[in-house]
């Protein structure tokens, strides 16, 4: 009896040792996985903002494709409920378009940027940190760095040179879980809005203009992956 008593306690010990202080004051979390820059963005017109031609509105939108990187997130719990989070990744790259712009010569690819998201956000935590699911809700400020233009073979053939864009500050929310598989080891997904608003530019020597289009991004931002608590 006491055997079998002393074997359900070890059992029962087993089971809930990875519920066992999920997320408490102190821990620091690491994950990575992939996650995805999902972009919705609205955009103005393409404008001539120098050279002769300068507040000639061509009309057209931008748009620019989604691309899924190496996400890496950092957290560190200032207490049981309330952590300080750092989204970081490799760099994504996006394809630039034009459409319906009114110079015909500017519509199609007109290249690809690349830009680093760094995101900096405060978490909550609601649940006991014994919970070995922890939900959380977070919100914080965001830095785009867009670097690495670079203008298309099809904008090149018609004279566009020097695809370049504006980094961007913005406010960023998030919803999102991490699951305790043990005690360190865990599972995370979370999804996050960010504000980000660019304006992109291009020369075109041959006529002696530089064009820009105000875009709003707008992204929604998605990753799953595994975690660790130190």
């Amino acid at each position: 009896m006491r055997k079998s008593l002393f074997t359900l306690s070890v059992l029962a010990m087993a089971l809930a040792a990875p519920l066992a202080q999920a997320h408490e004051a102190g821990d620091i979390l690491v994950r990575a996985g992939a996650i995805t820059v999902s972009t919705h963005e609205d955009s103005s017109g393409v404008k001539v903002d120098r050279g002769s031609l300068a507040g000639t509105d061509l009309g057209g939108k931008a748009s620019m494709d989604n691309d899924t990187q190496l996400g890496l997130n950092f957290a560190y719990m200032v207490t049981d409920h309330i952590g300080v989070e750092l989204l970081a990744a490799t760099p994504f790259t996006h394809d630039v378009k034009i459409k319906g712009a009114g110079l015909d010569a500017a519509n199609g690819k007109l290249g690809t940027l690349k830009h680093l998201p760094p995101t900096l956000s405060l978490v909550y935590y609601p649940l006991d940190a014994k919970s070995a699911f922890q939900p959380y809700v977070g919100a914080g400020i965001n830095y785009t760095w867009i670097m690495d233009g670079d203008t298309s073979n099809e904008a090149e053939a018609a004279g566009f040179r020097n695809l370049q864009a504006d980094n961007s500050w913005g406010w960023a929310a998030q919803i999102g879980a991490d699951y305790m598989l043990t005690d360190k080891l865990l599972i995370n997904a979370q999804v996050r809005y960010i504000d980000l608003d660019t304006t992109a530019y291009v020369d075109h020597p041959g006529l002696g203009v530089r064009a820009k289009v105000d875009v709003d991004v707008s992204p929604y931002v998605y990753m799953v992956g595994l975690g660790y608590k130190f």
